[in-house]
């Protein structure tokens, strides 16, 4: 098949990405339990502007991760695996069971107590991880599974954002329509200047950083900005020079060099204490691992198993559902969108530790379990008719 130029820029960005990330959070974490774990917390708890290091990192520096996101998402809908209604179809399908399938199982296990806010953790999937892994595999991952594996990731993304938009808003104040109403003018300001063919650079980083600002005090999480002003940006599927393009091309290497370690080193400090892994019995820690480990994979391939023998779509070359279960199994791996969740759907920090613990342990069982299984999976003759 075909891949565009920009698909395996994007992919091996975030193939690096993902493995300096597993390096952060394996430092983080022996750090936070080390000798030197007091001063490694003081840092990002530091006073800032009169916020802590860590707030600005997750409410400042990643609304510029979300718009990636953005930028990413546009590009995929307009020339990527989004573009075609018929190959989209496959990954929208696959993505919708792997969110579905992991929230009804965190409900299941986690209803009628007060962790139940906490059902949309385990319905993400972390990118640069799991692309990580799959190109661990080496050359026999068949490019159609890479980019499966990529537009389900993206479609994931989505989803999250669209679940934070509605179920997770500012825990820190009440929503403020007049703020919010302001974000919205100059939001519509941007796409104006878009219809205009304004393509300087700069009114689009001033009103995007307007927009953010007003939505951190709107009540609304101000990274939901990042993905709205992305949308904002002049495309032009036919220029890869066009404005939306270079600003993808230059974040991508500050994000995931910068940003998403940064996120990783303040947010996985995690002291595992004596008594830390006896609390994964409760409902909390199970839904999560069963969300990420069973829902994800069986969530992924049974929706895509419904599109095809509905004749909604088809399965890609030299895949076959085996190869999407493995594939699904990856999608457990929710690190860096989990973390995000589980510290805006929890007040009580004893939650919030336990939930990042066992994303932790969720997303290392699905990486190692995905990785085994496809490398058995790609190593036999597969029957593609199946």
């Amino acid at each position: 098949m075909i891949v565009t130029k920009l698909f395996n820029k994007f992919f091996h960005s975030q193939t690096s990405g993902g493995i300096f990330l597993i390096f952060c959070t394996a430092f983080s974490l022996f750090l936070a339990n080390s000798p030197f774990a007091e001063s490694y917390d003081a840092i990002w708890q530091m006073d800032m502007f009169g916020h802590s290091f860590a707030h600005w990192i997750n409410d400042g520096l990643m609304a510029v991760f979300f718009f990636l996101i953005g930028l990413e998402l546009k590009r995929e809908i307009f020339v990527g695996e989004l573009s075609d209604t018929k190959k989209a179809i496959l990954p929208v399908f696959a993505a919708i069971g792997g969110m579905v399938m992991p929230a009804f199982i965190f409900y299941l296990t986690n209803k009628g107590t007060d962790t139940i806010h906490g059902f949309g953790i385990p319905m993400a999937t972390d990118i640069a991880f799991a692309v990580a892994i799959i190109t661990m595999l080496g050359k026999r991952v068949p490019m159609s599974l890479k980019v499966f594996l990529t537009a389900l990731a993206v479609i994931d993304d989505l989803g999250a954002i669209i679940v934070i938009a509605l179920f997770y808003p500012n825990p820190e104040m009440p929503l403020d329509f007049t703020q919010f109403g302001i974000a919205m003018a100059i939001l519509f300001g941007l796409f104006a200047l878009n219809k205009m063919k304004v393509k300087s650079m700069i009114p689009y980083i001033i009103g995007g950083i307007a927009v953010w600002w007003f939505m951190l005090h709107s009540g609304i999480h101000a990274t939901i900005a990042g993905v709205l002003v992305a949308f904002t940006i002049p495309f032009d599927k036919n220029d890869s020079k066009s404005l939306s393009a270079k600003m993808e091309h230059a974040l991508h290497i500050p994000v995931a060099f910068v940003i998403l370690p940064l996120f990783a080193l303040a947010n996985t400090a995690i002291t595992i204490d004596a008594g830390g892994f006896s609390h994964f019995s409760v409902p909390l820690a199970t839904g999560i691992f069963l969300g990420l480990v069973v829902g994800k994979p069986v969530g992924i391939t049974l929706f895509t198993w419904i599109a095809v023998k509905l004749g909604l779509c088809v399965l890609p070359t030299a895949v076959n559902f085996k190869r999407v279960f493995g594939v699904g199994i990856l999608g457990g791996i929710g690190f860096t969108m989990s973390i995000f969740v589980s510290m805006l759907a929890f007040k009580d920090p004893s939650y919030v530790k336990e939930a990042k613990l066992m994303i932790l342990v969720a997303s290392l069982t699905a990486a190692i379990v995905g990785f085994v299984l496809l490398k058995i999976l790609l190593t036999t003759k597969q029957d593609y008719s199946d």
